[in-house]
C-alpha cells in the first residue's frame, strides 16, 4: 500500500511538471510553418541611376553632390507605397546596384554602400545608364515605368539624348535631376583619415572646376518626355520629380511575400 501511494505521488509530480512545462511553451507562443502568397499591389516601376564620377564629390551642394543625392533618394524610398524601385550606378560604365524590388529596406541598404570607388572607370556615360535601365525593366508588365538620372551632366555625348528617345519609344519616361550649381566648384581630394589635401587638377596643373551641364540634362528629359529639375542647397528636387511620377497610371503588380508564421500555442494549452 505504501509502495502504491509512493508511485501515485511520483506520477502526480511528473504530470504537474509536464503541465507546467506545456504552459510555459504555450506562453512562449510557438510558431510553426510559413507560406508564400501573392500580394497584389498597385504602383510604378522606377529606376534611379546615380552618377558616381569624381565630379559628384564637388561641394557646391552640401555636404557634396553625391551625399545630397543619396539623402534625397532615401527620403523618396520612405514615401514609396507599392512601387518597385531599382538602383543603377554609373561613371565610365553602368552597373545594376539593385534589381527592381519592393524591398525598400534592401534598397536603402544598397544605397548606403554607394560611393565613387565602386565604379572603376571614370567618366559620365549617361547613355550607358539609360540603356542598362531599359534592359532592367520587365517590359511585359505595362508601360508604368520611369527613369530618374541623377548627375551633374558633365558629358557632351549626344548619344545620351538618343538613348532617352529610345526609352520613350518603349513607354519609359526619362527624368533628370541636376546636381550642382552653374557657377561650379572644385573637386576636393581627401586622404584616408578624411583630411582634405587639395583639389583635383588637370594635366596642365590647373584646378578642375566642375559645372552643372543644365542644357544637356534638359535635352535628355525632353527626349524622354520627362521633367528636368535642378537641385540646390535648400531643395533636392527629387520630391518634384516624384510628384510627376505619381501622376502616371499605376498598374497592378503581383509580388511574392512571406506571411507570418502560424501560432501553435493552442496545441500546448490543450495538452496541458
Amino acid at each position: 500500500m505504501h509502495s502504491f501511494s509512493k508511485r501515485r505521488s511520483q506520477i502526480k509530480n511528473i504530470l504537474t511538471i509536464l503541465i507546467f512545462t506545456l504552459l510555459i511553451i504555450a506562453i512562449a507562443n510557438p510558431q510553426i510553418g510559413t507560406k508564400m502568397e501573392e500580394v497584389k499591389r498597385e504602383g510604378v516601376d522606377l529606376i534611379i541611376a546615380i552618377d558616381l564620377s569624381n565630379s559628384m564629390l564637388a561641394e557646391d551642394i552640401k555636404p557634396n553632390r553625391l551625399e545630397r543625392a543619396k539623402q534625397a533618394i532615401s527620403k523618396l524610398i520612405d514615401n514609396l507605397e507599392g512601387d518597385r524601385i531599382g538602383l543603377i550606378v554609373f561613371a565610365g560604365e553602368a552597373y545594376v546596384q539593385l534589381p527592381i524590388t519592393t524591398d525598400y529596406s534592401a534598397a536603402k541598404l544598397f544605397l548606403a554602400t554607394v560611393n565613387t570607388d565602386i565604379v572603376p572607370t571614370q567618366g559620365t556615360e549617361i547613355a550607358k545608364a539609360i540603356d542598362l535601365s531599359i534592359k532592367s525593366f520587365d517590359m511585359e508588365n505595362g508601360q508604368n515605368k520611369a527613369i530618374i538620372i541623377i548627375t551633374d551632366g558633365e558629358n557632351h555625348d549626344e548619344q545620351a539624348i538618343e538613348s532617352a528617345e529610345k526609352a520613350n519609344e518603349v513607354g519609359i519616361f526619362v527624368h533628370t535631376l541636376g546636381m550642382g550649381l552653374s557657377t561650379g566648384a572644385p573637386i576636393p581630394i581627401y586622404n584616408q583619415n578624411g583630411i582634405q589635401t587639395g583639389y583635383r587638377k588637370d594635366k596642365e596643373g590647373n584646378t578642375v572646376v566642375s559645372k552643372l551641364n543644365e542644357n544637356l540634362l534638359m535635352q535628355i528629359a525632353n527626349a524622354g518626355k520627362g521633367t528636368y529639375v535642378r537641385a540646390n542647397n535648400s531643395e533636392s528636387g527629387l520630391s518634384t520629380l516624384f510628384t510627376e511620377i505619381n501622376k502616371m497610371e499605376k498598374k497592378e503588380i503581383g509580388t511574392m511575400v512571406f506571411t507570418e508564421y502560424k501560432d501553435r500555442f493552442q496545441w500546448f494549452i490543450g495538452l496541458a
